[in-house]
């Protein structure tokens, strides 16, 4: 019984504990559950805590991001309305007035909008506030600004005035309160014509005439058929009538006839060129009404809800009176230039000259209407031209060309034609984009070669090389000048040459080789080239220019034809000063070197606007022979391409199929007269390797790329290896499209690979095998790849074998350093023999970093590096460099 009990008593005991422990489960269980509520609460009212600050910083960066969105909008529209300003008002119709000057638009050129004052957006530049005016319309000026009413009128008259050519704006004044005070400073244009003055009670006549010339107009110059003189002008290239603008400043009320009046000039002016600037007269509402108000509270275009503008300071009044003295001026000195066509034969006369005594032609017509004749020949051989910028120059050696070759045919007569100064105005003589006419007389024209000194100098190496060639046949032929020349020899081509150089003294600045071989080219050409048919005509608009010439006596003695233009400077003989007072539109033409006595005063001809030059040519080129070829065209501003290389279109492979045996590698344009390539000849011989040295990874690629394809035009597929190493990420574009090219005979490495690529390349050098190029772009950026391995020759090692003993067995490299050092050092160290580059590419390095392991004589050449040139330097064929222009990219 006791047994029961102790095992009931145990049994109890044990479910006593058991629930003990499940309570104190549960318990634990509830306190962790109440301890993890008690952090969720605090984490969830520490979240809405933070919500308004998260949500007001999320707020602000929104509104930041508005605002600068705005600003940078707002910023974006003023840049473009600027521009759009600066478009519409061109020159000094928008300039600033500190500096301004006028900028005269011909007859035909709309003039655009005139600019009174700024508006500002916010915080941007402020852009500039134009009022349409001339062809556009009329200004009506209201408000209680008298000061601001005035300038906006000073300002209108004045930028109109800038932007019409002399002559080509009248202006009335009525201002019968200050009686054509308000006007004063522009008083200078009554002495030309170009400002009359209506006194007080003369409004009505005015607006009677201002309407008659509108009804004359109408009948007589539009004829009906133009809408306005401004579409006349665009069609036909001429503006027959002038802008008439009326500046009304005030009076008294206007009667009914004159308010009829008023309101026929406003509907129909601008049409006419008619225009009207009113103060104080009411103006009825037209679209061609420009309203301005000028308040002491601001001023608006517009009407009083128009566009708020600051006004323009009014300009000087020594700036409006000294432009008026000008223009005035410029209308006094005379009618404007004699047609071109007066210097031309009629038609049915055009090239029946013979040349064969020398060239004769009018330059111009003198003060009492008979032509003034130029001629080269025995005497006078050779002309020089002078006058400063914006003399008429252009237009002289336009006048004097088209008179020459009017008269005298292709077969009697060729031109040479150089420009150093910047411009393209000599293009047009060659065949273009916008008219693929040309002159057929032209055998070159240079333009932009300001800064290729060099394409002169090839010019009198190509004329002095003529001069030889006719001096043998003269030889030959036991006479001693062109016409007896062409008497016993009338099968020959030997037509006279004219050669011109404008801005000549650019080829001789400088004391080094170019200028001095330059200089003792053109003394023997002028000596010797009177009694061969060659004739020098050098232009300049420096008086440096014509200095040039001073330390060669014997030179500037076969220049006995003088022409000097207006205000020009050392042409003529010392004492003769009369250039000084010559208008505009002429020139003293002088045969006898500059004395006094043999003065001619010419009156030049418009001969060099597009238009009238255009009519010449084209009716030259339709009488051109059948087998005429265009003029060579040479810009220093263009780069050429490699695929319009006459030298790189004639590689191909050869008949039989083979690999070529002395393949050549087409490098760049010689600046040269013909349009010939460079190229280096790549035989089976030492050192026929290249280097292409500078730091312009451009040009360094366009050289190799150039290389690289025509090399690839020679031989057939699958017979040539081209391995390419590109370890500059700059030439990595090029690089990569010439390996696409080349496709299957490519093979591509890099920083990573190089290595590999020289050390089978080293090994594989045991026989002649097939040709193989390595094109290693930047290969001094490799010397880490090219280091030392365990038991072999380093990378460079390799490099430097290859480069001796490639050549014999058809391996070559063209190489890329970028730098005369860095090859040194990959050659092995400055006193390293060059032997194995035996021709180089010079970018931006000067003449003295290539010394003389590179280059024969001491001190390097004449080199003075500039863009996307280079000087080529084959050790097997030149005496002095040559300087190329790189290919353009090919893609």
């Amino acid at each position: 019984m006791a047994d029961r009990r102790g095992q009931l008593a145990a049994r109890v005991r044990d479910t006593l504990a058991e629930a003990l422990g499940a309570t104190r489960t549960r318990l634990s269980a509830a306190q962790a559950e109440l301890t993890a509520g008690r952090e969720l609460l605090t984490r969830v009212r520490r979240a809405a805590a933070a919500v308004p600050e998260r949500v007001g910083a999320q707020r602000d960066r929104r509104l930041a991001e508005i605002d600068g969105r705005y600003a940078s909008r707002i910023a974006e529209l003023a840049r473009h309305a600027a521009d759009a300003a600066r478009r519409e008002a061109p020159g000094c119709a928008g300039a600033d007035w500190p500096g301004w000057q006028p900028t005269p638009t011909r007859r035909a050129e709309p003039p655009g909008a005139l600019r009174v004052g700024t508006v500002r957006i916010d915080d941007v530049d402020p852009v500039p506030a134009l009022v349409p005016l001339l062809d556009a319309g009329h200004v009506q000026l209201t408000g209680d600004d008298r000061a601001g009413c005035d300038a906006v009128v000073s300002a209108l008259l004045l930028r109109a005035a800038g932007r019409a050519e002399p002559g080509a704006i009248r202006l009335i004044g009525y201002d019968p309160e200050h009686l054509g005070g308000g006007l004063a400073g522009f008083a200078p244009l009554g002495t030309a014509g170009l400002l009359t003055f209506v006194g007080p009670g003369g409004l009505g006549p005015l607006l009677d005439d201002l309407v008659e010339q509108i009804r004359r107009i109408n009948e007589t110059v539009l004829a009906g058929e133009h809408g306005s003189l401004r579409d006349l002008a665009a069609a036909t290239g001429r503006r027959p009538e002038p802008w008439r603008v009326a500046v009304l400043l005030g009076g008294d009320e206007l009667n009914r006839h004159e308010r009829g009046q008023l309101d026929r000039v406003v509907r129909t002016g601008a049409a006419c060129g008619v225009h009207l600037v009113v103060r104080g007269v009411p103006v009825p509402d037209d679209p061609t009404v420009t309203r301005v108000v000028a308040d002491t509270s601001g001023t608006r275009i517009g009407g009083p809800s128009g566009l708020p503008v600051r006004l323009d300071p009014p300009p000087p009044a020594t700036l409006v009176t000294e432009t008026c003295r000008a223009i005035a001026a410029q209308v006094n000195a005379g009618p404007p230039p004699t047609p071109f066509d007066e210097l031309l034969p009629p038609p049915e006369l055009m090239w029946r000259e013979d040349s064969a005594v020398g060239l004769t032609a009018p330059i111009g017509s003198g003060p009492h209407g008979r032509p003034v004749r130029l001629t080269l020949g025995d005497y006078p051989p050779h002309a020089l031209i002078g006058g400063p910028s914006g003399t008429g120059k252009t237009n002289l050696i336009f006048a004097w060309i088209g008179a020459l070759a009017a008269r005298y045919s292709p077969a009697e007569l060729e031109f040479y034609l150089l420009d150093f100064k910047e411009g393209v105005s000599f293009a047009r003589f060659a065949q273009g984009r916008r008219d693929p006419s040309w002159l057929p007389h032209m055998r070159l024209v240079g333009i932009n070669v300001n800064t290729d000194r060099e394409f002169g100098l090839a010019l009198l190496r190509f004329l002095t090389e003529e001069l030889r060639r006719r001096a043998d046949a003269a030889k030959k032929h036991e006479v001693t000048k062109l016409a007896e020349l062409r008497a016993v020899d009338p099968t020959g081509h030997w037509p006279r040459i004219v050669a011109v150089v404008d801005e000549f003294q650019m080829l001789l600045a400088g004391r080094d080789a170019v200028a001095r071989e330059a200089a003792d080219l053109l003394e023997d050409l002028a000596r010797r080239g009177r009694s061969q048919g060659i004739h020098l005509v050098l232009a300049s608009q420096d008086v440096r220019g014509i200095e040039a010439l001073w330390g060669r006596p014997a030179l500037v003695a076969q220049f006995a034809l003088r022409i000097a233009l207006p205000k020009a400077l050392r042409i003529l003989a010392e004492r003769n000063d009369a250039a000084q007072s010559l208008p505009r539109w002429h020139a003293v033409v002088n045969a006898e070197s500059g004395m006094v006595e043999g003065n001619e005063i010419a009156q030049i001809p418009a001969a060099s606007d597009w238009e009238t030059w255009s009519t010449l040519q084209h009716r030259l080129w339709r009488m051109r022979p059948a087998d005429a070829a265009p003029a060579r065209l040479f810009d220093g501003d263009a780069v050429p391409r490699l695929a319009e290389a006459p030298d790189f279109r004639a590689l191909a492979v050869p008949p039989d199929g083979r690999t070529p045996r002395n393949p050549v590698a087409v490098l760049g344009e010689i600046i040269d007269v013909q349009a010939r390539s460079a190229v280096l000849r790549l035989p089976r011989a030492p050192g026929r390797n290249l280097a292409v040295l500078g730091t312009r990874v451009d040009e360094a690629c366009a050289v190799l790329d150039a290389a690289a394809r025509s090399l690839a035009r020679q031989h057939p597929p699958g017979t040539a290896r081209f391995s390419i190493a590109c370890l500059d990420p700059d030439a990595d574009p090029i690089a990569r499209a010439l390996y696409d090219d080349l496709a299957d005979d490519a093979a591509w490495y890099d920083e990573e690979t190089v290595g590999e690529l020289m050390a089978e390349t080293a090994d594989g050098l045991t026989g002649p095998g097939s040709p193989h190029y390595l094109l290693l772009f930047a290969v001094d950026a490799a010397a880490g790849a090219l280091a030392a391995r365990a038991g072999r020759r380093t990378g460079l090692e390799q490099l430097r074998r290859i480069l001796h003993d490639g050549p014999e067995r058809r391996t070559h490299v063209l190489a890329w350093w970028r730098g005369v050092a860095r090859m040194r050092a990959d050659l092995g160290g400055p006193a390293a023999r060059t032997d194995q580059i035996g021709a180089w590419v010079a970018l931006d390095t000067h003449g003295g970093e290539l010394g003389a392991s590179l280059y024969p004589g001491t001190g390097g050449p004449d080199w003075y590096p500039r863009p996307w040139r280079g000087l080529f330097f084959d050790r097997a064929v030149h005496r002095t460099g040559q300087v190329i222009i790189p290919y353009g990219p090919t893609r």
